[in-house]
């Protein structure tokens, strides 16, 4: 993975005694997947396994499944979360849902490309999605591409507010290929410097994951970098074993 050969500054001692002890988090994206049916399924046979996981866990679905989901996921940890919002409050937008609808049917969390001030305002934690095309990548912009989008969001949402940072490099969604670990940790360093930058105590706690092509084979060597606190899994999540064994590879040692 070419990237800038930029130094990081090095987190203080006691950065790093909170950092050896951040919380692991793999959160499910399922895009345009599932029937109520089919998430049924999927709730029964993950929770049946949930005790014998130490990470958080999370579901991003569909807006047609979200009550549902939060119904069968009640009492049980795991949280629900909107894949998307829209960046007004309410209106004649039609096909949008607001972030206050979303917290109205019980949301905790959404994935965002940008910055939403509602998010925060309605107590939706944004976990915020960067990365770069095969084209950036190549042309060795990886590190200025997911900084810049990064610094973007800091602009209107303080570190302490964000849920996590999701780097999925554009290139690696859906197509089976993914970073090196050490490549992506490269990447996650330099998101960590970021935050550091803006406020370290809380960027001391924020979970930076990794997404793009995550599987059971690989999630241990990519979760085991010391920047990366868990994965944001896409075509893995679709079944409750394969989730489960990412998820399993998510422990704090």
């Amino acid at each position: 993975m070419s990237a800038s050969k930029t130094d990081h500054p090095h987190p203080s001692p006691a950065l790093l005694e909170k950092l050896s002890v951040r919380e692991k988090i793999v959160i499910a994206n399922w895009k345009m997947n599932g029937s109520a049916e089919a998430n049924r399924l999927w709730a029964e046979e993950f929770l049946a396994k949930l005790g014998d996981l130490n990470c958080r866990t999370a579901v991003c679905a569909p807006f047609v499944y979200l009550s549902e989901l939060v119904r069968l996921f009640k009492d049980t940890g795991v949280a629900v979360g909107a894949q998307t919002v829209s960046p007004r409050d309410q209106g004649a937008f039609t096909g949008e849902v607001s972030a206050a609808m979303l917290a109205d049917i019980g949301m905790s969390l959404c994935l965002v490309g940008h910055s939403e001030r509602r998010l925060v305002a309605h107590g939706i934690a944004p976990v915020v999605c960067v990365g770069e095309t095969l084209a950036e990548r190549e042309a060795g912009l990886t590190e200025a591409v997911v900084l810049r989008q990064l610094r973007t969001v800091l602009t209107r949402v303080p570190v302490a507010k964000l849920g996590a940072v999701a780097y999925e490099p554009v290139w690696a969604i859906g197509t089976g290929r993914t970073a090196t670990p050490q490549a992506a940790q490269h990447v996650h360093a330099a998101l960590r410097a970021c935050l550091t930058e803006a406020d370290a105590e809380a960027a001391a706690k924020t979970p930076l994951l990794y997404g793009g092509s995550v599987k059971p084979d690989n999630a241990h060597e990519l979760f085991s970098q010391p920047d990366i606190d868990g994965g944001l899994i896409g075509g893995a999540a679709l079944k409750a074993e394969d989730f489960h064994s990412v998820c399993a590879a998510a422990r704090v040692d």
